[in-house]
């Protein structure tokens, strides 16, 4: 019960980074250290097939309970407090950056990556560009519509990096997505449904497959993307100024930045920090 809990509220968080613009599901998977297994999981569901299943659940679970109860609100803090909020997202993703990196490196890095990685960007970049003169929003999707936005959030929570805002923009079914979970729209939800598990299952046996045989270049990929949805967090309405808002939106970016730089590697970051304490504790005792 305590792992099913403890999977059920990484889920939560999984599920608010897939409806918040900047993030993506993915990449909350990635800090929590739960990407490679969810992969692998759902890319090898039949083996081991209950024991992944009792791993799946409290984690789509999870999910779900994160995308609908935090989309409404992600939507009133948008606009009533964009900037604060938009920083806050920021801080949320340069602290990942660190992750993302040891992950590129883990198994060698060559030139040849680096270019691999600015490619990625150039691409990723091309698209968010592309997204601001995308489709108009629409209203009545169709039924093949809304499958395909269920396949884009798949991606989203498949692949690093990219973000589900940039990619629904672009389709034009960004706000329709988040005002059909936030009002539960089932006759909308349940075709986007079925594109999400489709989705997530062809994603998921090809992320697992590209992981094992080609991780370096994957993950150099997957970094170039990552880097490409950071300019989109930022809007017209977060240029800075000389007022308190401003300062509110700079401390929110420092301390979103403390919170997924300490949760991206949370047991060595305790190491860390019981070793601070210990050093703390023994200069008083000798004083």
């Amino acid at each position: 019960m305590k792992n099913f809990f403890k999977t059920f509220l990484m889920g939560t968080v999984v599920g608010i980074g897939g409806v918040a613009p900047g993030l993506s599901g993915s990449v909350m998977l990635v800090i929590f250290g739960l990407y490679q297994r969810t992969v692998s999981t759902i890319g090898n569901i039949f083996k081991g097939f209950w024991k992944n299943i009792a791993f799946l659940i409290p984690l789509f679970m999870g999910m779900a309970t994160g995308m609908i109860l935090f989309s409404n609100l992600i939507d009133i803090l948008l606009e009533a407090f964009p900037m604060q909020t938009r920083y806050t997202f920021l801080g949320l993703i340069l602290g990942t950056l660190p992750l993302f990196y040891k992950e590129v490196k883990k198994e060698g890095f060559e030139k040849k990556h680096e270019t691999v990685m600015a490619v990625a960007l150039g691409l990723g970049l091309c698209l968010m560009i592309l997204s601001g003169g995308g489709r108009p929003p629409l209203e009545d999707p169709s039924l093949f519509e809304s499958f395909l936005m269920g396949i884009a959030v798949a991606a989203s929570s498949i692949i690093p990096g990219v973000d589900s805002a940039v990619i629904l923009s672009t389709l034009g079914l960004y706000e329709l997505y988040v005002h059909s979970v936030a009002n539960l729209s089932l006759r909308i939800l349940i075709p986007a449904a079925f594109g999400a598990g489709i989705g997530v299952l062809i994603f998921s046996f090809l992320m697992s497959r590209l992981l094992k045989r080609f991780y370096t270049f994957t993950f150099s990929v997957i970094f170039g993307l990552f880097l490409s949805i950071i300019p989109g967090v930022m809007t017209a309405e977060c240029i800075p100024a000389f007022n308190l808002g401003t300062l509110l939106s700079f401390i929110l970016l420092l301390l979103g930045f403390a919170l997924s730089f300490y949760l991206s590697d949370i047991k060595e970051n305790n190491q860390r920090l019981r070793k601070i304490f210990h050093k703390l504790a023994d200069k008083k005792e000798r004083s």
